[in-house]
């Protein structure tokens, strides 16, 4: 029982409750809030900002949407940013659903759409972009939505978020919506100290428990021995592993030893060096007791147990369409006969404005089909379209399974019942990687549909190696913390410049989130800096010998030590040295052989390379293109022979490579002799230099004549002597890293400035630095080559291009190839663009030599690939004869020319242009804004 005063004052609360805007929100609402909610909309009615960290499917968006409430209230304006398009797309079509098409707008990079309406959905960029260019959109500016706010630990884009969180005006309210993270307190107080008073609201508890499996053959284990779920397993702000608090499954521990004995007993991970000139033999793969389920298989056991709809993520998008078409030859079906109805008719409706003859080179049939039988891809390749209706039928219940690729993990509002993770490991562009914790608690985070599942289950699919332990790992952490990526570029640089003048920018751009948690980070250096001092004095004394001086003695044993070492890496470094000079040597036609590494084997050399680092093409035994470089090498490179390569030879014809990986296998096989001067290994030394061989022997001496090398103590001495330098070095280390944070923001910026100097887009003035007016060009282009970009024009690259010259002239500056398909440079499809492309090439290749001198991020290299498919399309060829020749899925066709579009646009809104390039800018987006791609202007 309450006492009369407290039921006094839950009336008056509940009095006062009713007269807030809250309360007038909470009735449009057909749910209750839960505390974390309420807490964040309070703060927001009371003019604060606010951080809201809570897990996925939480209903953090529910503060957003609050936002936009206050603000068309208030009769100001709200902006809502994401991260990327589909998520932009998504958030448009729900707002309009609750306040109306007139009162909502869309601005992405190639679409808008009522741009001055009240409430405004964008892409974080979009809203950057705006703000350095004092737009009048920005009039009457309310409150900032920033969804996915974690992003900013992006290390392409997060720069972006930080950006925008500096410079939106002062009066505006800021909500940030943010994953689980495990410095949202350090996140909070930076917006505090940029943004004015913002509270952080922090919920690590799951709305819908989160239950942990492992699936073994077709039968689905758990991985804990009770019942644990998400939220037990992982308690907030967990370090330690599940195992130190439940119990991992014993039967799947039981299950990983014996797979483990098994695994010993046939040799697996002993493969040996490669001996002789035969091929490498791959050492024995792991093996399993269980037969690994087929991915129809783990659809069907899921479906048995009552488990989908699931998502199932796949780290390729290969591997997601290679999923459907297994599904397909399975004979799988998941849906019924008034579902497939619905869904056919709502897959016809979507392709209806498709050109007809588009539709087998975008692989709609089989993506029809997958619908309607209820399982589907969905990946950036994927036309925008389509993966807006795989999300809309998936959210309707009637696809029950998704293969995807992780992006789908970054807010689309796709909730399932049940995830699947195929693997622990992914491939990220460099290198293949473990799962993070913090990766693993972002993809199961969609298992579990608020209102619908009364649990969500996330499964992990055994496979050999798999060890229990681990897995149980990655469920029971939570760490998550949220790093800055923020480094100043060239447009920001210029754009700050402008507006602040060089002393302002460096002050605004020590305000950033990067600079703060550098600074923090300072004070705990600077006190482990005092404790090792301490430690030094101790290790000074025990080292003390009655001989002679060991400080003196361990230093000649720390030179002789580190010139051992420095001779070694002598080697190391000569080895490369000669192994890249082996490589400027070879020419076409030459034949080698690579000892190791990705493409160890014989291969015949396409196209040489005499650059700085030389990577030649070449042609590899299994007839694939690929471009070889030092790191593939151990040492210098041996020519074993030379065949002629034919003239008319066309690296992309199947055909072509099959021939001439024919003549290469002759060439062996006959022993017929390289050609007069190629690389032998004989010609290259990499032994250690004279002068480090007698500077090792001159230690030596010294240290056998030292007093202190006939103490009896002298081994014990050295331990301390030992443990003394090591601390010394950790120090001295400490001491450096609090130099180089001090000021870090600021000191590349300083870096960039010399840079923008040198090329003349800033001047010295006795004022400071201003900017030139090529530099107010460089204003208006956004994007990761905006240097290179304004290089390029203003060093004549688009003078004398027609309109579809410009489009694919534009995809150099804009295109980032995969690795493995870079290759030949191709013939241009005009004969105007030759010079165009050399113009990029030589301005890139100085502006490198620059940013390396002035150590800066170097620009990335100019792409080729999208120059024929992108000319193709600007001459009004088909789809499918545009791509031909091409390994581009028509997605990313799509998703690339939409960002050529983007950057046509910005060049044609530079205020400088001449009117020819202008309209050429025009008229070039109007050639390729067409067919899918002007179909799919609401996508991506």
């Amino acid at each position: 029982m309450t006492s009369p005063a407290e039921r006094y004052q839950l009336a008056r609360a509940r009095t006062a409750h009713i007269a807030t805007s809250l309360f007038q929100f909470e009735k449009t609402l057909g749910f209750d809030l839960d505390q974390f909610q309420r807490d964040a909309c309070v703060c927001l009615e009371a003019g604060r900002g606010v951080l809201v960290a809570a897990p996925t499917g939480a209903g953090k968006t529910v503060v957003g949407e609050f936002a936009v409430y206050l603000a068309l209230e208030k009769r100001l304006k709200a902006f809502y940013t994401t991260p990327i398009k589909a998520l932009s797309n998504q958030k448009y079509s729900e707002l309009c659903a609750v306040y109306g098409v007139e009162r909502v707008g869309l601005l992405t990079g190639d679409t808008s759409i009522n741009p001055d309406a009240a409430v405004v959905v964008m892409t974080t960029e979009v809203l950057r972009n705006m703000l350095y260019a004092n737009s009048d959109t920005l009039d009457d500016l309310g409150y900032v939505v920033m969804d996915e706010v974690h992003y900013l630990a992006d290390r392409f884009r997060g720069a972006v978020w930080e950006e925008v969180i500096i410079h939106l005006p002062s009066d505006v309210r800021l909500v940030s919506l943010s994953a689980t993270v495990s410095n949202a307190e350090e996140f909070g107080a930076w917006l505090d100290t940029v943004r004015g008073h913002t509270d952080v609201v922090v919920s690590e508890h799951r709305p819908v428990p989160l239950w942990q499996h492992v699936m073994v053959g077709q039968n689905l284990m758990d991985l804990f021995a009770g019942d644990v779920a998400f939220d037990e397993a992982a308690p907030a702000g967990a370090e330690a592993g599940a195992a130190d608090r439940y119990e991992v499954n014993p039967e799947l521990l039981d299950l990983a030893n014996s797979e483990t004995r098994l695994n010993q007993r046939s040799g697996w991970g002993a493969g040996g060096p490669r001996r002789g000139r035969g091929p490498a033999k791959r050492p024995p793969q792991a093996v399993s007791r269980v037969r690994r389920a087929s991915r129809p298989q783990v659809i069907s056991a899921l479906d048995r147990d009552g488990l989908l709809p699931a998502i199932t993520f796949i780290f390729s998008r290969n591997g997601c369409e290679a999923a459907v078409s297994q599904c397909l030859d399975a004979g799988l079906w998941l849906t019924t006969e008034p579902e497939r109805e619905i869904i056919a008719r709502r897959v016809d409706e979507a392709a209806v404005d498709l050109p007809p003859e588009d539709l087998a080179v975008l692989g709609f049939w089989e993506w029809r089909e997958g619908l309607i039988r209820g399982f589907s891809a969905h990946h950036a390749g994927m036309l925008p379209t389509f993966k807006e209706v795989v999300e809309k039928l998936f959210a309707m219940g009637l696809v029950k399974a998704v293969f995807a690729t992780e992006t789908l993990a970054l807010g689309v509002n796709m909730p399932a019942r049940s995830v699947v993770l195929e693997k622990l490991d992914k491939f990220n562009g460099e290198a293949h990687v473990n799962v993070t914790a913090g990766e693993y608690t972002q993809l199961t985070g969609r298992a579990g549909r608020r209102g619908i599942d009364v649990e969500g289950h996330a499964v992990v699919l055994w496979q050999p190696g798999t060890d229990p332990g681990a897995v149980a790992g990655l469920a029971s952490r939570r760490t998550y913390p949220l790093n800055s990526s923020f480094r100043p570029t060239y447009n920001m640089s210029i754009n700050l410049m402008a507006q602040f003048g060089q002393d302002r920018s460096r002050e605004i751009l020590e305000t950033s989130f990067a600079q703060f948690q550098a600074d923090r980070s300072v004070v705990g250096l600077a006190k482990q800096v005092r404790t090792r001092e301490e430690s030094l004095k101790g290790y000074q004394q025990s080292m003390t010998c009655h001989l002679g001086d060991f400080t003196e003695y361990s230093k000649l044993r720390r030179e002789l030590s580190d010139l051992e070492d420095t001779a070694a890496k002598t080697t190391s470094r000569s080895k490369r040295s000669a192994a890249a000079s082996s490589l400027e040597m070879l020419r076409p036609g030459d034949v080698i052989d690579v000892p190791a590494g990705r493409i160890q084997g014989y291969a015949v050399v396409l196209s040489a390379d005499t650059s700085r680092e030389p990577r030649p093409t070449v042609l590899t035994e299994d007839k694939q293109i690929r471009r070889i470089g030092v790191q593939d090498l151990g040492g210098p490179l041996e020519v074993l022979s030379h065949i002629r390569i034919p003239k008319n030879f066309n690296a992309r014809s199947p055909k072509d490579r099959k021939d001439l990986g024919s003549s290469l296998r002759n060439a062996l096989h006959d022993k017929r002799p390289p050609r007069r001067g190629a690389a032998s290994r004989d010609g290259f030394h990499t032994a250690v230099t004279d002068r480090q061989e007698a500077a090792i022997a001159e230690l030596r001496r010294r240290l056998r004549a030292h007093p202190c090398h006939g103490c009896s103590d002298r081994e014990q001495h050295a331990r301390w002597a030992e443990r003394w330098w090591k601390l010394r070095r950790e120090t001295d280390r400490l001491a450096g890293q609090i130099r180089g944070r001090t000021n870090t923001i600021a000191k590349t910026f300083d870096r960039v400035s010399d840079v923008l100097l040198h090329y003349g887009y800033l001047q010295d003035t006795p004022s400071g630095a201003t900017v030139t007016p090529a530099g107010r060009k460089l204003r208006r282009v956004y994007g990761e080559k905006d240097l290179l970009i304004a290089l390029s024009l203003e060093h004549g690259a688009f003078d004398g291009l027609d309109a579809a010259d410009t489009a694919a002239l534009a995809s150099v500056l804009v295109y980032q190839a995969k690795r493995e398909e870079r290759g030949l440079r191709p013939k241009m499809p005009s004969t105007a663009l030759d010079p165009s492309i050399d113009v990029v090439i030589r301005q890139w290749s100085a502006l490198t030599d620059l940013e390396e001198q002035f150590k800066l991020p170097v620009t990335g290299e100019p792409e080729l690939g999208l120059v024929w498919p992108m000319h193709k399309w600007a001459r009004g060829k088909a789809l499918q004869a545009a791509l031909s020749g091409t390994e581009l899925a028509a997605g990313d066709f799509v998703r690339w020319t939409k960002q050529v579009i983007d950057l046509l646009d910005q060049l044609a809104k530079i205020d400088d242009l001449p009117p020819g390039q202008r309209r050429l800018c025009i008229e070039a987006i109007g050639l390729i804004r067409r067919g899918v791609v002007a179909y799919s202007a609401i996508g991506d």
